[in-house]
């Protein structure tokens, strides 16, 4: 039996049961609701796009650090290439459950596949065998062909199979050089290549639930994922969720005192600077400033964890958990007051606090060298970050729900599997124009609330 045309002809429906993780995040937006009745980022297609980002954006994450500990020979190599098949079980129990598990087993020999090119591409390297990694390049060249003229088969032709071969081989460039880099000392441009491959695959996200979504209109209601709204939400749970991804990966580093800690570091504030950026593009410098001077702030208590358990400092330990969790309950105060009640401070704080355990809980673990653990809390980190993206993102949209009131999709991304999340980022903007004013008045009025105390 050939396994690649029989799952050529398994209906792409199958990709609305993929899984999403349950997470806790204020999502009760009060008086708005009526407003959001027209005008919402929770839609079944924005649900499926979400789903899909999620997923396809952790398998880059998790590939290049998986890749980064192949090379290294390191403990953990292991945990992290488990994680990262889990991450391709999510995939795999979504078809098992709807076509059962031979095509299921289907399903998860082709997606492993190439996964197990880029495992091939690592052991090359650490041999020093030139041959052998061209013949894993090689090998990921002819599977991209026809991983591509399967995708515009099961889509009917609403992905263009040149344009999807040209978005795969962004895909195994970002990769195959993120480890290249990193191999060759060059760590810079490596995390830079790991911060692409993580935003390239929303751009896939986006690509592919559009194209499911047209082609099994009642499936999803009719909805569209490509709305101003659900590229808000995209736009936030990208941001959000790289946080929570390269600051777990940041906290591994500094425990180890590797040599790449401060390019890991460096990255976790480009993520931050990519949100003050967009405040800078509306209010200018010193509004940039102040916001970058918030959000860094949290960042910093973690660090400060980070040093402490390599000192071996309990005291400053628990002086960095008491600080963290003075910062959430300032940050949902604000955040209440900013969204005029739609993120409740006492729901936020429990989701700040979700992620304030997943990340350190996800550092203990890796100290303690319970590695499985310490990749389980990761994952639940990344997920629980797309339930605060979705509630955040919906606060925005009921209040302000004309800016987003086109039903219209954004532009598709040419390549079909290419391009980047960029389509939603004036969305972004606006709504940071709106809510950034209040923001600031808040962030002031508590830090001066906190100094008078």
């Amino acid at each position: 039996m050939n396994w690649k045309k029989s799952l050529i002809a398994l209906p792409m429906s199958a990709a609305l049961m993929l899984p999403t993780a349950t997470v806790t995040f204020a999502d009760d937006h009060g008086d708005h609701n009526e407003k959001m009745s027209d005008v919402t980022v929770s839609t079944p297609a924005a649900d499926l796009r979400a789903t899909l980002d999620q997923s396809l954006s952790e398998h880059a994450y998790l590939a290049v650090v998986t890749m980064q500990k192949g090379i290294e020979g390191a403990e953990d190599f292991d945990a992290a290439a488990a994680a990262l098949e889990g991450n391709t079980q999510d995939l795999t129990a979504a078809i098992a459950s709807v076509y059962g598990d031979e095509a299921g087993q289907q399903f998860e020999s082709m997606w492993s596949e190439h996964i197990g090119y880029f495992v091939d591409y690592v052991k090359a390297t650490a041999e020093e065998d030139e041959a052998g990694r061209e013949e894993a390049l090689s090998n990921l060249d002819n599977y991209r062909e026809d991983f591509s003229m399967f995708l515009e088969t099961a889509t009917d032709e609403r992905l263009e199979a040149s344009a999807l071969a040209e978005g795969l081989q962004m895909h195994v460039n970002q990769l195959v050089g993120a480890f290249d880099n990193y191999e060759e000392g060059d760590f810079d441009e490596a995390y830079q290549k790991l911060r692409t491959s993580i935003d390239h695959m929303y751009g896939v996200g986006k690509g592919l639930s559009t194209a499911i979504t047209d082609q099994f209109p009642d499936k999803f209601e009719n909805t569209n994922p490509a709305t101003p709204a659900a590229d808000l939400r995209a736009d936030l749970n990208h941001l959000l969720s790289e946080h929570a991804a390269l600051a777990v990966l940041a906290m591994q580093k500094g425990g180890d005192g590797a040599e790449d800690f401060e390019n890991a570091a460096a990255a976790l504030s480009n993520n931050t600077e990519d949100l003050s950026a967009a405040i800078t593009s509306v209010y200018g410098e010193e509004a940039g400033q102040q916001f970058e001077e918030m959000w860094s702030e949290h960042i910093g208590y973690f660090v400060d964890y980070v040093e402490a358990t390599g000192s071996g400092d309990e005291e400053a330990k628990e002086q960095a958990l008491t600080a963290l969790d003075g910062y959430r309950a300032d940050f949902s105060e604000f955040l209440d007051t900013a969204t005029e009640g739609g993120l409740e401070a006492e729901a936020t704080a429990e989701g700040l606090q979700m992620h304030v355990n997943q990340l350190t809980g996800s550092f203990d673990s890796y100290v303690e060298g319970d590695f499985d653990a310490a990749y389980d809390q990761l994952r639940e980190a990344y997920a629980h970050m797309y339930g605060v993206g979705e509630g955040l993102s919906g606060a925005i949209v009921a209040q302000n729900p004309e800016m987003f009131a086109s039903n219209m999709p954004s532009e598709m991304p040419k390549t079909g599997l290419g391009g980047t999340a960029d389509d939603g980022m004036n969305a972004w903007m606006i709504a940071f124009a709106s809510m950034a004013a209040v923001l600031f008045a808040t962030a002031i009025g508590v830090r001066k609330s906190k100094n008078n105390a």
